[in-house]
């Protein structure tokens, strides 16, 4: 698969990023596709020590002929573009709809007239909901409960019926939440992480009862891979994740451990989901990607962390408190 033209959406991105710098090492030649900006910005690929051999080309993944014509000679498509912030999800629902839903019809529609060897579609575990049992497999029940995960769900709907309705050769990769350098502050790790070293006293969390299955980006970027190899898996999700369980409170004390043993938590109400909203478990049953590749998370959640704290260090920008979890 060496010297194939990978396509990438969403390349600039926190797991974007990780994967389009994982497929130049690998020996792809990658397309890195993301959305315009006036000032060409490569966002989390800007200052990446393999920009000279990237390929960016910008556009809108909401835009037919926009992405139709950057698909144009690839023979793979990683699909990542995304609107994903869940709080944002319930001010702007349209928004999602058009990015999550369109943007990934865009991307199939376009991978069918161009002939792609393989679409890859960036799927979600909160397609799932909170878990009616752990751990969560392929067959469990969908359940939309912010606007975010419903988009998600009908991209991955949608991208099942291209299989069988005609044979496009696409996957749905199923990630857990994930975690890692360059990741936003609206994710808990990140939030947690950046209070922290910002705070003297306290850090300001919503829920903190809730579990998440966490995979380092690394890992998970090595499971798209993996993915694509096999000949196996066409037209379903594929969940990634490293059967781990751990509650934010939890996450929470580990990170204070390592960084400032002396700050106190504290709970805000801001924060919270709307209670129906709420996704209480996420654990991943794994064995369908452990079964049919040969990928394994290879890196430990204390290892993880301590890779996260250390580049959120060396890269603390003037950090904002915007975003709730």
């Amino acid at each position: 698969m060496k010297n194939k033209k990978l396509l990438i959406t969403g390349a600039t991105g926190f797991i974007g990023s990780h994967l389009t710098e994982l497929c130049v090492e690998k020996g792809y030649k990658v397309i890195a596709f993301d959305r315009y900006n006036s000032n060409y910005n490569l966002g989390n690929l800007e200052n990446s020590k393999y920009k000279k051999d990237i390929e960016f080309i910008f556009g809108d993944i909401r835009d037919y002929d926009s992405v139709l014509k950057v698909s144009k000679k690839c023979d793979y498509i990683f699909h990542l573009a995304a609107l994903i912030g869940i709080p944002y999800s319930y001010e702007s629902p349209l928004a999602y709809i058009k990015t999550n839903i369109e943007g990934t019809y865009n991307v199939l529609e376009s991978s069918r007239n161009n002939n792609i060897e393989q679409t890859i579609i960036t799927s979600t575990s909160e397609t799932y909901g909170s878990a009616r049992y752990v751990p969560i497999d392929e067959k469990h029940s969908l359940n939309g409960q912010s606007p975010y995960s419903a988009t998600k769900i009908s991209a991955d709907q949608l991208a099942k019926s291209y299989w069988d309705s005609f044979q496009l050769p696409v996957k749905i990769i199923r990630p857990f939440n994930t975690y890692g350098p360059r990741q936003s502050s609206r994710a808990v790790i990140p939030l947690i992480i950046n209070q922290v070293l910002n705070n003297k006293k306290f850090i300001k969390l919503g829920n903190t009862n809730t579990s998440r299955d966490l995979t380092y980006v690394k890992d998970t970027c090595l499971a798209y891979l993996a993915l694509l190899k096999t000949k196996k898996l066409f037209g379903q999700p594929v969940n990634v994740g490293s059967k781990n369980e751990y509650k934010i409170i939890d996450i929470a004390k580990k990170i204070i451990t390592k960084i400032n043993p002396k700050i106190k938590i504290l709970k805000d109400k801001k924060r919270m989901r709307p209670l129906k909203s709420e996704v209480n478990r996420l654990v991943c049953n794994n064995k369908l990607i452990l079964k049919n590749t040969l990928w394994r998370p290879k890196t430990n959640f204390n290892k993880g962390l301590d890779l996260t704290i250390s580049w959120f260090k060396k890269n603390n920008f003037n950090f904002t408190d915007k975003y709730h979890i």
